[in-house]
């Protein structure tokens, strides 16, 4: 391996992939670091192993809701063959292949646990004790992911408890779950675990609601969902102390008010935070912000470091695998000197899909944002399940779909998705909020007949009703 590269990018999840094969097409010699599996949490403990977990048992919920087709269900997800699946989705926890794709693209992999130095300078300490320091000529990506945030909850430290990784790599499923936290993992893992076979499922969640950065109605309709598949959703409630009976027994929270609530395992699911602590920054003057993570500027470069740059979870704008591929792509092309847009969507059009059934799909800004933003905002909404294509998804399908439009572009700046599939929806109000299409033109995108997406149609009725 040479001394020197254009590039060095710290970090081989999606986003330092991303940048660094960008950067790579465009010419550039190119290094990528990476102590742990090249592919990053998204790969081996995230997206892919969730959805794995999830998918079996929502399309058994779906056939269950077609009535002329829930007779031919009989019998249940097995749940061993999920789970080999799910090892099949992360190729068993080896990235042979992913190291081999860099190969491919002429990326060189330095394995080992990768800091910096000074300024454009690269320290990779390898497993075997050895040291060795790079320099790029170019500049320095920073693409470290995230890791599970711990509360500081009396007791919590002490005990044993899973993190996202230990519930995607479950080999055992465990009789009762507690789940510390209503976001996106919290729930997702909180009906995966249930649906598997868990007997007692319980989501503990401080505020008033789940998926507290979405619509108010996201809540109400998942917390309903949740409920219906025998999962306890207690909101509004603070943990003042944890324990666990010996090494592996029983684990114990307690709640504010003196509830306890016991189970086999517990989930901390509380929020993510940026492993910046060994990274180096203070060899170039550079302090983490809240949560370790690093403030970018519009181009995603730290600021008064024009060769360093932050992308994916690392800069906490958008802690979303796809938001960081986006940010890794503008930044590949800009180490080549290709005039690129500041990162845009990142402010106002991050796309979001939570995988649970029903599932929960948004882009851009909910309403409460928008008027936050100054905006003079009209929303409208409808139900999923009055369309002839939901209908025909089953007995029972529903979900609001609501979109915030601003009065003076007359554009779309935020959409909510809450049904079945809902995810597959999305885009096409992402390209509408990218695009800035208006209303008027809207008009003319003619949805197919009987589709889910002909609630686009209903949607726009009541904004023409509404003379916007």
């Amino acid at each position: 391996m040479p001394d020197t590269y254009d590039v060095i990018v710290i970090g081989a999840g999606p986003a330092g992939e991303n940048a660094a094969d960008y950067a790579k097409q465009r010419g550039l010699s190119v290094a990528i670091v990476e102590s742990d599996l090249v592919g990053g949490e998204c790969s081996y403990w995230g997206c892919m192993p969730s959805k794995a977990l999830l998918r079996p048992t929502e399309a058994l919920a779906a056939v269950k809701r077609v009535p002329a087709a829930a007779g031919a269900v009989t019998g249940e997800v097995d749940v061993e063959a999920v789970l080999r699946s799910r090892d099949a989705f992360t190729s068993s926890w080896q990235d042979d292949g992913q190291a081999q794709w860099l190969d491919s693209v002429d990326v060189d992999l330095l394995r080992g646990h990768g800091r910096l130095a000074g300024e454009r300078r690269v320290e990779v300490a390898a497993a075997d004790g050895t040291t060795r320091r790079y320099t790029a000529t170019r500049g320095v990506v920073i693409a470290v992911g995230s890791r599970a945030a711990v509360p500081p909850i009396p007791g919590l430290a002490e005990v044993a408890t899973w993190d996202n990784r230990d519930v995607t790599a479950v080999k055992q499923l465990p009789e009762r779950l507690l789940v510390l936290g209503g976001g996106v993992i919290g729930v997702e893992m909180a009906q995966a675990v249930r649906r598997l076979g868990a007997s007692e499922v319980t989501i503990i969640e401080a505020l008033d609601g789940l998926l507290a950065n979405e619509e108010p109605f996201v809540s109400d309709e998942v917390v309903a969902a949740l409920e219906a598949d025998g999962i306890d959703v207690v909101l509004g409630a603070r943990a003042e102390h944890v324990a666990r009976q010996g090494t592996d027994g029983p684990v114990t929270v307690t709640l504010a008010g003196g509830r306890e609530l016991v189970g086999d395992e517990l989930l901390v699911a509380v929020g993510r935070r940026a492993p910046t602590d060994d990274l180096g920054l203070d060899t170039i003057g550079v302090e983490p912000g809240r949560g370790g993570f690093l403030d970018v500027d519009d181009h995603l470069r730290v600021p008064g470091r024009d060769w360093l740059y932050a992308v994916g979870d690392t800069n906490g704008r958008a802690l979303l695998t796809h938001q960081g591929k986006y940010q890794a792509r503008l930044v590949g092309d800009a180490l080549a000197g290709v005039e690129v847009d500041p990162a845009w969507a990142d402010q106002r059009a991050v796309p979001r899909v939570v995988f649970t059934d029903p599932q929960v799909a948004a882009v851009g800004l909910t309403e409460r944002a928008a008027r936050e933003a100054g905006l003079d905002v009209l929303t409208v909404s409808f139900d999923i399940g009055h369309t002839a294509g939901g209908a025909l998804l089953g007995a029972g399908t529903s979900g609001t779909v609501q979109l915030v439009i601003d009065r003076a572009g007359r554009t779309i700046v935020g959409a909510t998705f809450v049904g079945p599939g809902a995810g597959e929806l999305l885009h096409a109000a992402t390209i509408a909020i990218v695009g800035e299409v208006t209303i008027e033109r809207l008009w003319h995108a003619v949805p197919a007949f009987p589709t889910v997406s002909e609630v686009w149609l209903r949607l726009l009725e009541q904004v023409r009703a509404a003379e916007l």
